[in-house]
């Protein structure tokens, strides 16, 4: 920690001096490279908005968070809400109690705003722990409602429908870049029939949020909203090739299982310095039109099983 906080000091020298000649943070190869080292969490909030288009969508309804406030809530929406409310970041101050300066009734608002504004999707679980760390960051419940919108409606469609269409898929995805990159590993896993959903679900719905450090999890963040989704098959895919010994060395379904919840807690993601600069070292290069390809293979994939569930 002694020195990732030398890092963060420089990190946030080089954004002051930047911010303060290019007021408006348009994408760019300087823009870019920032981003990859990490954005100072002074200006995370401002810099999520701009290059993620967030605050394109509410410049142009600038009153839409507080009209879908206003509006009747459904009743099955408030009780799935109020439910999950208490089992967000529960060891977390701003989340144990409901105090004044407490985040419950903030991420209330945003889950029902959220709910309001994407009535086919309502309230997905996952939402909650995405929603309560951008309130922590921004600490701006409005702002916080943006930056889930541009993520679930742009970034990450389908992952938080009915029948998470988007999330089944890229389970998948991540699955055959395991077999590209790391082919052992994912012949291992099919010998032992270990599938991809019981690895990576719980990573990609709630953008490992609830596996990961928090400075880790920001730092990966800061890459989503400016690259895109490409980015969790990056972290995925470097948390297995990074533990490939220990995954191999595991003979048994159980074994495995334990080991590949274990990768969340190893070393490497607690340095996130580290970790950041291995995922776009170590998986090598993901071009968007090997993603394109999986991802219209894959959808068939899933389709097909949900289909044979239905006999």
């Amino acid at each position: 920690m002694s020195n990732y906080l030398g890092i963060l000091a420089r990190r946030a020298k080089k954004w002051e001096d930047f911010l303060g000649i290019e007021k408006n943070v348009k994408k760019g190869t300087k823009v870019k490279r920032y981003i990859r080292k990490g954005i100072p969490r002074e200006y995370r909030g401002l810099v999520w908005m701009e290059v993620s288009k967030a605050q394109d969508l509410k410049d142009a309804d600038p009153n839409l968070y507080f009209t879908l406030l206003s509006m009747p809530i459904p009743p099955e929406i408030v009780e799935s809400i109020k439910i999950d409310i208490p089992r967000t970041f529960p060891d977390n101050i701003y989340f144990k109690v409901d105090s004044l300066d407490g985040k419950r009734q903030p991420l209330y608002n945003v889950l029902v705003a959220f709910a309001q504004k994407n009535p086919s999707v309502g309230y997905c679980q996952g939402l909650n722990f995405i929603a309560g760390i951008l309130l922590l960051i921004t600490e701006d419940e409005e702002t916080t409602f943006w930056l889930l919108r541009i993520l679930v409606e742009k970034i990450l469609p389908d992952y938080y429908t009915k029948d998470m269409m988007g999330l089944l898929t890229d389970v998948e995805v991540l699955g055959e870049l395991v077999r590209l990159k790391v082919p052992k590993v994912h012949e291992h896993l099919v010998s032992h029939d270990v599938t991809w959903a019981l690895v990576a679900s719980k990573w990609f719905i709630c953008l490992f949020a609830e596996v990961l450090p928090v400075e880790t999890i920001l730092r990966i963040w800061d890459c989503l909203y400016y690259e895109g989704s490409k980015i969790l098959f990056r972290v995925g895919v470097t948390l297995i090739k990074k533990n490939e010994e220990k995954i191999l060395a595991a003979q048994n379904f159980p074994d495995i299982i334990s080991v590949l919840k274990s990768i969340t807690g190893d070393p490497l993601v607690t340095d996130c310095h580290s970790l950041m600069q291995a995922i776009f070292k170590e998986p090598g290069s993901f071009p968007r039109s090997l993603i394109s390809r999986l991802r219209a293979q894959c959808r068939i994939k899933v389709l097909k099983q949900k289909e044979e569930l239905k006999l």
